[in-house]
């Protein structure tokens, strides 16, 4: 069997053609869209709607010194506005650009804002979120995801000044975690101190979480894999189709806010980093974008916006998500020809292949032979891709073992024939088609 290094189990890889001893091969791995920069692709929407600054032009004053109102908000001057679209910094503009909310005059009534951030696609987070905040991060926040495009809500992370006064919770870092507390909803205190114009960064740490399984500079890729292959929990905590962060109480850099100067209070965001791809159950390794929607471009005979159904004529088993292992140890979970599609087949209990020549899970899940790859031998005839019709001489998945071999006399007794040496069978290639085939 060709051996499989650890490091060609990246899941970034679809497939990829490998030397190896035997000549040029497929190397099949699990298939995912690249990570890439997701914010380009979302859309921002804010409750209240009227919670950007300027619709009515207004003076603001800097954080660090209340006195200091010499800056405006107005919608109707580009110089002066402050819209949605500078969350994300694109242009790289300087000085940096940012959204700003209105300032907090009708204290002391809270000043809340929820920004949601939709992709009408399931997408899986691949780094850090960071959120970087131009007038002092929040006091008082919660960063919450949807998995059903914002009928539902549950916490990602609570972010608090203090914890325990303003969630009832003890704070935690993501380094308190373990392998069995990794989807623990934490209240961190660290990103929510008081105004400092050099602290402007809050992040949601992803790669964190995935040091708890691959290690503190994530070497050990390859148990982070098994896990997720394994715990459904653990992928959907990775996986969104939205993130809505619920600003709850600005900075005030101080315990009390200061009635006679409430313009100094105002949420700013220069900048949003999201990287992440788009989920395909691993059926796919490229995700595009076109009349503003996200799509996979599904593979292994997989339809829909997540590759997450079997196409018509393909069901001739139940559909099921690929393997973030390469094979041999996992499985791209190809949908096969239904029964209607290719008429009648035999009993699949009939057609299991042997543990023994083809040493792979899934094993009533096997497409048995074709005419590329998996070809029966000596003579045999592939049905259907189902069995090898094999001539009389001959036995085995692909007719590749002689009968005589099964007998007491071994084949040396038989006819003059030579013994055949038990090292012989499948060759290279078709054993690669065997192992890659059967295995979905």
């Amino acid at each position: 069997m060709q051996h499989y290094p650890s490091e060609y189990g990246h899941y970034d890889v679809c497939k990829s053609l490998m030397k190896s001893d035997e000549g040029i091969v497929w190397e099949y791995m699990a298939c995912q869209p690249e990570s890439t920069d997701m914010t380009k692709y979302l859309k921002v929407r804010l409750d209240p709607p009227d919670s950007t600054c300027g619709e009515t032009p207004e003076k603001f004053c800097a954080m660090g010194n209340p006195y200091m109102c010499n800056n405006e908000c107005d919608a109707s001057t580009p110089e002066l506005a402050h819209p949605t679209d500078l969350m994300f910094d694109f242009e790289g503009r300087n000085p940096s650009t940012f959204w700003q909310s209105i300032t907090w005059k009708d204290y002391p009534r809270p000043l809340q804002v929820n920004i949601t951030l939709s992709w009408n696609k399931t997408i899986e987070l691949t780094d850090n979120i960071a959120i970087t905040f131009e007038s002092g991060r929040p006091e008082k926040m919660i960063l919450e995801k949807s998995l059903n495009y914002g009928r539902t809500w549950e916490p990602y992370q609570f972010y608090a000044a203090d914890c325990l006064d303003a969630f009832r919770m003890e704070p935690k870092s993501v380094k308190d975690l373990t392998h069995l507390t990794v989807l623990e909803i934490i209240c961190t205190e660290e990103y929510s101190t008081g105004y400092a114009a050099h602290a402007k960064t809050l992040s949601f740490e992803i790669k964190d979480r995935f040091a708890i399984f691959a290690g503190p500079r994530l070497h050990n890729m390859a148990s982070l894999y098994s896990q997720l292959d394994t715990t459904k929990n653990l992928r959907d905590f990775f996986t969104v189709t939205d993130l809505r962060i619920r600003l709850l109480r600005p900075a005030t850099g101080a315990t009390f806010v200061d009635e006679q100067n409430l313009a100094r209070y105002f949420y700013a965001i220069s900048d949003i980093k999201i990287h992440g791809r788009c989920k395909c159950n691993l059926h796919a390794n490229t995700c595009v974008f076109d009349n503003n929607k996200l799509s996979c471009e599904c593979e292994h005979n997989t339809t829909g916006p997540d590759c997450g159904r079997c196409k018509k004529n393909y069901t001739g088993r139940p559909w099921s998500p690929g393997s973030y292992l390469t094979i041999p140890k996992g499985t791209a979970n190809i949908c096969i020809p239904s029964i209607s599609s290719i008429g009648t087949p035999p009993k699949f209990d009939r057609i299991r292949p042997s543990v023994s020549s083809l040493e792979v899970s899934n094993r009533k899940q096997a497409n048995v032979c074709d005419n590329e790859l998996q070809r029966c031998q000596n003579g045999g005839i592939c049905h259907r891709n189902m069995r090898c019709e094999c001539p009389a001489a001959y036995t085995g998945i692909l007719c590749e073992k002689l009968k005589c071999e099964k007998e007491s006399g071994g084949c040396g007794s038989r006819n003059g024939q030579g013994a055949v040496s038990h090292s012989w069978g499948l060759t290279p290639t078709v054993l690669l088609g065997a192992i890659v085939l059967a295995r979905v």
